[in-house]
C-alpha cells in the first residue's frame, strides 16, 4: 500500500473519530444548528415586513413584502450557517490538544495530516447536514429559489468551498487557543461577517465608511453569486472574486494550521 494510500486510510478513520463524537455530544451540533435557524426565523417574522419594504432588493426593487426579503435574506443566512459551524472545529481540534490525545496519536503509525484532516472533512459533513435543515426551514417559511439543476449545483460547490476554507482556519485557530472557551469565543466574528456585508440588507443603504467595508469584504462577492445562482440576480464579477477569496482562504488555513501543528510538535 502507498503512502497516500495510508494517508487517506487514516483520514477516513479520523473522520469516523469524530463523527462518532459529534453524534455522542450533540450539544454543539445542535447549537451550530439552532442560531442560522432562529436568526432565519427573526429576520423573517419580526424584521422581514418593515425590511421588505424598506430596501431595494435586486430583481424587485423597493416597496417588496416579507416573500421578497426572505428570498434576499436566505442566501445570507446560509452563509452565516457555515461560520457558524466552523467554530465546532477550533472547540474539537483545541479539546484534543488540550487533553493530551494528539501526543497519543504522534506515538502511532498513523498519518501526521490525517488527523485534522479527520476535523475538517467531519466539520464540512456536519455543516453540509445543517445546510439541508435551514434550506427546508427557508423554503417552509416561503423561500423560492428558481435555479436549474446547474445553478444549484454551482451553489452547493461555493458553498462546500467555504465550509472547508473557514474549516482549515479554524482548525489553525483551535491549535493556537490554550483552552477549549478560548477556541468557542476565538472564531464567533466570523459568524457576523455576513451581516457586514449584503447578506441581511443592500450595502447603499449603509453609511460610507460601513458601505466601503461590505463592499469589500469577502462574503458580499460570495452573497451576490449565491443569490444570483439561486434567484436569477445579476452576478457580474462577484464569481471571480468569489472563488478568488475562497482559495486564499484555504490556503491561508491550510497553511496557518499546518504551521501551528508543526510547532507544537517541536515543544
Amino acid at each position: 500500500m502507498s503512502t497516500n494510500s495510508y494517508a487517506v486510510r487514516d483520514s477516513m478513520t479520523m473522520l469516523r473519530r469524530n463523527l462518532k463524537h459529534a453524534q455522542r455530544y450533540p450539544s454543539m451540533t445542535i447549537s451550530v444548528v439552532a442560531m442560522p435557524i432562529l436568526m432565519l426565523l427573526l429576520f423573517v417574522y419580526v424584521f422581514g415586513g418593515a425590511l421588505g419594504g424598506g430596501i431595494d432588493i435586486p430583481g424587485v426593487g423597493g416597496g417588496g413584502d416579507r416573500g421578497d426579503y426572505t428570498n434576499y435574506v436566505t442566501p445570507g443566512i446560509l452563509l452565516m450557517a457555515i461560520t457558524s459551524g466552523a467554530v465546532s472545529t477550533a472547540v474539537s481540534v483545541c479539546s484534543d490538544m488540550t487533553e493530551g490525545i494528539i501526543n497519543r496519536f504522534r506515538t502511532m503509525a498513523i498519518s501526521r495530516a490525517s488527523v485534522l484532516v479527520g476535523h475538517v472533512i467531519g466539520n464540512v459533513v456536519q455543516t453540509i447536514i445543517s445546510l439541508v435543515l435551514v434550506v427546508g426551514v427557508a423554503l417552509a417559511v416561503g423561500f423560492r429559489p428558481n435555479a436549474n439543476v446547474i445553478e444549484w449545483l454551482a451553489a452547493i460547490g461555493l458553498l462546500v468551498f467555504l465550509a472547508f476554507a473557514l474549516a482549515w482556519i479554524s482548525a489553525a485557530i483551535g491549535l493556537g487557543s490554550d483552552s477549549v472557551e478560548t477556541a468557542s469565543n476565538a472564531p464567533m466574528p466570523l459568524t457576523f461577517l455576513p451581516f457586514l456585508g449584503s447578506a441581511v440588507v443592500t450595502p447603499d443603504s449603509m453609511p460610507a465608511g460601513i458601505r466601503w467595508f461590505a463592499e469589500y469584504q469577502p462574503f458580499t462577492p460570495m452573497n451576490e453569486t449565491l443569490r444570483g445562482l439561486m434567484l436569477g440576480t445579476e452576478i457580474g464579477n462577484d464569481a471571480w472574486i468569489a472563488l478568488a477569496w475562497l482559495a486564499g482562504l484555504s490556503v491561508l488555513g491550510y497553511l496557518w494550521a499546518k504551521a501551528s501543528f508543526n510547532k507544537d510538535a517541536k515543544r
